[in-house]
């Protein structure tokens, strides 16, 4: 990312040059583990050793060697952890009808080792 990257980057989260910021970031991520959190705030771990991946104009989030969450870049909420240990993604799954889901995807590596 150049300087000019960082000084103009978006900061409304509900822009698409935002999303699509955000999905750039995600992209190539090592995952731990990936929870999804339920209306009744209960959190369910639904798969380990995974990874962020971008495909065209979707967000893919894998996890024990299955597409836990595909979302169209455009429709999707996400922000990091305060510890930058993980990224919440809230958005329509494309893999379960559309039904809007919140996943918690921590982190395998703190920071992005292809830099």
């Amino acid at each position: 990312m150049n300087i000019f990257q960082k000084l103009f980057k978006s900061k409304n989260p509900d822009s698409i040059r935002y999303k699509r910021d955000m999905a750039k970031h995600l992209d190539g991520r090592a995952l731990k583990c990936v929870l999804e959190k339920k209306e009744d705030g209960i959190e369910e771990v639904i798969g380990h050793d995974g990874s962020i991946l971008v495909k065209d104009d979707e967000l893919l989030v894998y996890a024990s060697m299955d597409v836990v969450l595909r979302t169209k870049i455009a429709d999707l909420s996400a922000w990091e952890l305060l510890s930058l240990e993980g990224v919440v993604i809230t958005a329509p799954d494309i893999e379960h009808g559309g039904e809007v889901r919140s996943v918690i995807a921590y982190y395998k590596y703190w920071r992005k080792l292809d830099n």
